[in-house]
């Protein structure tokens, strides 16, 4: 049995675990049609290699072809995954990049093993945990499961009495003649014996449904007034950066269940009625109100339910930006997912989901100047099962938006700027079945279009500002028309977040309190939307280290190596009681759109001393990984002489344990002599340690300030001051 059919035996808690690791990584469906030979193939020899991945890749390719031939031969072509689709996807994203293929691949294999290794080792000690919430209410959904099937058995039971009753008075003349000694008074009797116990059966039946309906009352509230709020939130702060469990697997399986048992219901009622009609029973008329009484009790209830299965499975999201949803681009594709809850054999394509941008949104009309969008084409999708685990979703994969040309003149006087006027889809479907017609609505999370991929940033900044905010349905579309203030601890929260999207690491008390110290200037503690947004110091320069870290710093910022945000007098605190040569890692406070320097000390006649190279930006790293940047780097002595200042990261590790697993092998070999005196790669800056007996009042310098020609001039002449005998002593292109 191959790996992926090993995890989907496993517990639907643990699969929802599978579905993040594939989420805007892989599809799910690919991995699951091709899982025998995605499994057989070397992928980590393939994220290392590229003719491997090539090779790899092809066969992919010419695996899926040959399903699809498979297809069209035996005719089965509706009823079998979009493999042209398949074959589509990988071609627009891997064809030129294969090798990113494999790397992808070969991660998720790995987890897929760790995630098996751990449900094993929990199946050996115990069964998987659940909240004592969820296994309270999964308890009860099975208790609800239990007495329906007791009723199914008394109805049942109940028409095999109606149908012996029955065959007796209609053939109890016979039965008279035939048997000596069996006369009319006797077959009264017996038939009233049985009318009797019939019509008992009846009463305890219908009280047996209004205990199941009286169970089924609280579970429904629960799950549309409690649970499934609950699930939108996490998803909420899920799409903001959250690291929180958002599988559906648990609300599926208890809106499934408590829908086949209303349904069930429904039906058995249905044959109670049924019955009376065709036997006749004296009490017929009696039990018919009663009977309607429960049956629009069972029908309000069902209908509850459905109306609110339909969910948003995966928000809006445009491959461009897969870590930061509900930022739409005009004209550029986007994906979203919709699933049913309610997921009963019946409604297998039964469901037609129409998506509706702007759907009674009445702030469309109350502000000044509001954009009005269409969709570049109508597209409506029948929710099927035809996903790998059966579940009913539709996923529409090619949406994109065009502006309209009218914009409504509102009562606002300020219009809203584009980042901050927020939209919603709507996805609409309406549901019949058993005589019941429903109109049914699931809603995304608000959406910010923009015109420009300059807008995304701060257009992230409203996403993020709205969504831990705005907490219920409806949507307060109009919330920054007059935006409410964070706390620091919500801000601190959702910037913490941010860190742990890009790098799978949050930020830590000291890290926090130096972000704090520079955006809260309010006495309570509030951060206000204008000092956070439109400072362009702030936002700005936080995204632009967190693009740092994602483009080239991902590693190091996971494994703790950089201690990221700390301020240069806390930078002199923590290195001048350390060892020569240790250093830390900071991001650079004046550089806008993100850089990383390194601070050190070393110690001139007892005195300790710190210095920081000029920060590197985005550009420089591109060029070279900064683990090679502190390897080669050097500094140049007064009589030319280099030597390499970096040697133990804070607290006191030495940098090779630190960073050795990040060296490029081929970068740090000396190559061989032949006959030339070797060239070395790498950085350096003229030592700046200052001359012998400092004042101890000397101000640390300046760690971040850009050297400019005149601090250079100024440099040069205190170099001929205090080294006029060193003629050798020349300036280097980087200061610290």
């Amino acid at each position: 049995m191959s790996q992926w059919q090993d995890l989907l035996r496993l517990d639907s808690a643990i699969q929802g675990r599978v579905s993040q690791l594939y989420e805007r990584k892989f599809p799910r469906e690919i991995r699951h049609s091709l899982c025998v030979l995605i499994e057989s193939q070397d992928w980590d020899l393939a994220a290392v290699d590229e003719n491997a991945a090539s090779i790899c890749f092809r066969a992919l390719l010419v695996n899926l072809e040959e399903q699809w031939n498979s297809c069209v031969q035996e005719n089965n072509i509706l009823q079998r995954p979009d493999f042209t689709g398949m074959k589509y996807y990988l071609l627009k994203n891997f064809e030129d990049e294969p090798l990113n293929l494999a790397v992808i691949l070969s991660e998720c294999l790995k987890e897929e093993k760790k995630i098996l290794a751990s449900a094993s080792e929990a199946q050996g000690c115990s069964s998987p945990a659940m909240d004592p919430k969820w296994k309270e209410l999964d308890n009860k959904v099975s208790e609800l499961e239990r007495q329906s099937s007791e009723v199914k058995k008394e109805i049942q039971s109940l028409e095999r009495l109606n149908d012996e009753l029955d065959f007796i008075q209609k053939t109890w003349q016979s039965q008279v003649d035939q048997h000596i000694g069996l006369n009319h008074t006797f077959v009264e009797e017996e038939c009233h014996k049985r009318i009797d116990f019939i019509t008992q059966t009846k009463q305890m039946v219908l009280q047996q449904i209004v205990n199941i309906l009286e169970l089924a009352q609280p579970i429904v509230a629960t799950l549309t007034d409690m649970e499934l709020p609950e699930w939108k939130r996490r998803q909420q702060l899920a799409c903001i950066g959250s690291p929180v469990d958002i599988c559906l697997d648990h609300l599926q399986k208890w809106f499934t269940t408590v829908a086949e048992v209303l349904l069930r219901l429904h039906e058995q009622l249905q044959n109670l009625q049924d019955q009376n009609k065709k036997y006749g029973s004296a009490d017929a008329s009696s039990l018919l109100g009663r009977m309607a009484e429960i049956k629009n009790t069972t029908l309000s209830l069902f209908t509850k339910l459905l109306t609110n299965a339909l969910v948003v499975e995966k928000q809006p999201v445009m491959s461009s930006l897969p870590q930061r949803p509900l930022i739409l681009k005009t004209r550029v594709r986007f994906t979203v997912r919709v699933r049913f809850l309610a997921n009963l054999p019946e409604f297998k394509y039964l469901l037609k989901v129409k998506p509706v941008f702007d759907k009674d949104v009445e702030e469309a009309k109350a502000v000044k100047g509001f954009r009005h969008f269409d969709f570049n084409r109508d597209e409506c999708k029948v929710l099927d099962v035809d996903s790998p685990r059966g579940d009913l979703v539709t996923e529409f994969g090619h949406m994109s938006l065009k502006e309209s040309e009218g914009r409504a003149k509102g009562s606002h006087e300020t219009r809203l700027p584009v980042t901050e006027e927020l939209h919603v889809i709507k996805f609409v479907t309406q549901f019949q079945y058993a005589g019941l017609e429903l109109n049914i609505e699931a809603s995304s999370l608000p959406v910010v279009v923009i015109s420009s991929t300059n807008q995304a940033v701060a257009a992230w900044a409203s996403v993020m500002w709205y969504n831990m905010l705005s907490t219920s349905e409806p949507r307060d579309l109009l919330l920054f028309v007059d935006p409410p203030p964070l706390t620091w601890q919500q801000l601190s929260q959702v910037l913490s977040w941010q860190f742990w999207s890009c790098g799978k690491r949050e930020l830590d008390e000291d890290q926090l309190s130096v972000l704090r110290d520079k955006i809260v200037d309010d006495p309570e503690g509030l951060v206000h939307w204008n000092n956070f947004s439109k400072n362009e110091n702030i936002w700005i320069w936080i995204d632009g280290i967190l693009d740092l870290i994602k483009k080239h710093l991902v590693d190091l910022w996971r494994d703790g190596s950089i201690m990221g945000f700390v301020t240069r007098d806390r930078t002199q605190v923590l290195l001048q009681e350390k060892h020569h040569g240790t250093f830390l890692l900071r991001f650079s406070e004046s550089r806008k759109h993100g850089a990383i320097t390194f601070s050190w000390v070393d110690h001139s006649n007892g005195e300790p001393f710190v210095h920081a190279v000029d920060p590197y930006n985005k550009d420089e790293l591109l060029l070279t990984p900064l683990p090679e940047i502190i390897y080669h780097y050097s500094l140049r002595g007064r009589r030319g002489t280099h030597t390499n200042p970096l040697i133990y990261l804070y607290p006191d590790i030495h940098k090779d344990a630190a960073f050795e697993r990040y060296y490029n092998s081929s970068a740090m070999s000396t190559p061989k002599m032949s006959g030339y005196v070797p060239r070395t790669k790498g950085d350096f800056s003229d030592n700046p340690t200052p001359p012998p007996s400092p004042p101890r009042d000397m101000p640390m310098m300046d760690m971040d300030v850009d050297v400019t020609e005149e601090d250079d001039e100024l440099f040069q002449e205190l170099s001929e001051f205090f080294f006029c005998n060193s003629p050798t002593f020349d300036i280097s292109s980087r200061n610290g």
